[in-house]
């Protein structure tokens, strides 16, 4: 037999619309009403009727991600935020890594409520849909909200931290790659930055890496420590490269930051985690998660809302990883 909700009712000795108010976790229902009624569910193996709900809610209470590169940690961990603070508005997610576009077909198919889409390469131009969108870092997109970084600033404060510091020869390694705008921001709020402070920039401190993976920075400062060129500190352009960059210093016996200082773009906790608690600089990840989730559900309740564009801005986090210069033993 199927239970509905007329069953617990009866069972409660509480009225129909009170079982449902409780079973959506409603405010407006006292906590032991509450318990009360979600014990009873349960004993009986009550499965709500979610296709019933979304005909009469026309809300299917879903929002639907579109995250094509979850290989990197920092992505990982702004999925997981994101999905906090989803279910904390009393939503659920669907995660899809397929194209924006199949995503977006099976998304209208499940009757998502809203979707978030991340765009790394900034491939699909987005156009008006019915379902409220917005993205994640895709500045030159207008149709739809977008939350963004300011990755220039981001950049241009870990010079000035390093600067201050009285570091000179100051390398960056990191992407450069033209279909990224997201790293070429990154890629010339360096260049800014150290063009103000009149510090040398040449091909012996921008190290391309051509990708974002751990190995990416681990084989650049490989590269990078068997030439005469020793920088008396590095940035790297995001979490995971920088944690090859470590690995690649410590296996050349670099003392970090007795011999170089070391300091990342991304504002994660796994930074203090590290080998060598990394100081970094970016947006905490709470602070994108809160920022997307909040931005998409005004959307969803007022669809003539005029798209906006949202830039983040970022901080500075110091750890163990950065020292003043000067500081180099004598056998690097």
């Amino acid at each position: 037999m199927t239970v509905t909700i007329k069953h617990i009712a009866n069972i409660a000795g509480v009225s129909y619309s009170t079982v449902s108010k409780a079973l959506n976790n409603s405010p407006l229902v006292k906590s032991e009403t509450k318990n009360k009624i979600l014990k009873i569910a349960k004993e009986l193996g009550y499965e709500p009727n979610y296709a019933a709900q979304q005909l009469v809610s026309k809300q299917s209470k879903v929002i639907g991600l579109i995250w094509p590169t979850l290989e990197r940690i920092a992505h990982s961990t702004l999925v997981s935020k994101i999905n906090d603070e989803i279910v904390k508005n009393s939503y659920s997610m669907i995660l899809s890594i397929n194209s924006i576009p199949a995503s977006l077909e099976m998304f209208k198919r499940f009757g998502v409520d809203g979707v978030i889409i991340f765009d790394e390469h900034n491939q699909k131009k987005l156009e008006y849909s019915s379902v409220p969108m917005v993205t994640y870092g895709v500045g030159k997109l207008t149709s739809v909200p977008v939350i963004d970084v300011n990755y220039q600033e981001a950049l241009k404060i870990a010079v000035e931290y390093l600067y201050q510091l009285g570091h000179q020869k100051i390398c960056y390694i990191g992407d450069f790659s033209p279909v990224d705008h997201r790293q070429l921001e990154k890629y010339y709020g360096f260049k800014e930055a150290m063009e103000r402070y009149e510090l040398e920039i040449s091909n012996e401190n921008l190290i391309n890496t051509a990708g974002l993976s751990w190995y990416d920075g681990y084989s650049a400062a490989k590269k990078l420590l068997q030439t005469s060129y020793r920088p008396t500190a590095i940035i790297g352009s995001s979490y995971d490269l920088s944690a090859g960059i470590v690995r690649a210093l410590r296996e050349e016996n670099y003392i970090i930051p007795k011999d170089v200082s070391v300091i990342s773009y991304d504002n994660i906790p796994q930074m203090a985690n590290m080998e060598i608690p990394l100081t970094s600089v970016g947006v905490s990840v709470d602070i994108i998660a809160h920022h997307i989730v909040k931005t998409l559900l005004a959307y969803m309740n007022d669809k003539d809302l005029d798209p906006q564009f949202l830039s983040l801005t970022p901080a500075l986090i110091e750890r163990n990883s950065c020292a003043q210069a000067g500081l180099r033993t004598n056998n690097i």
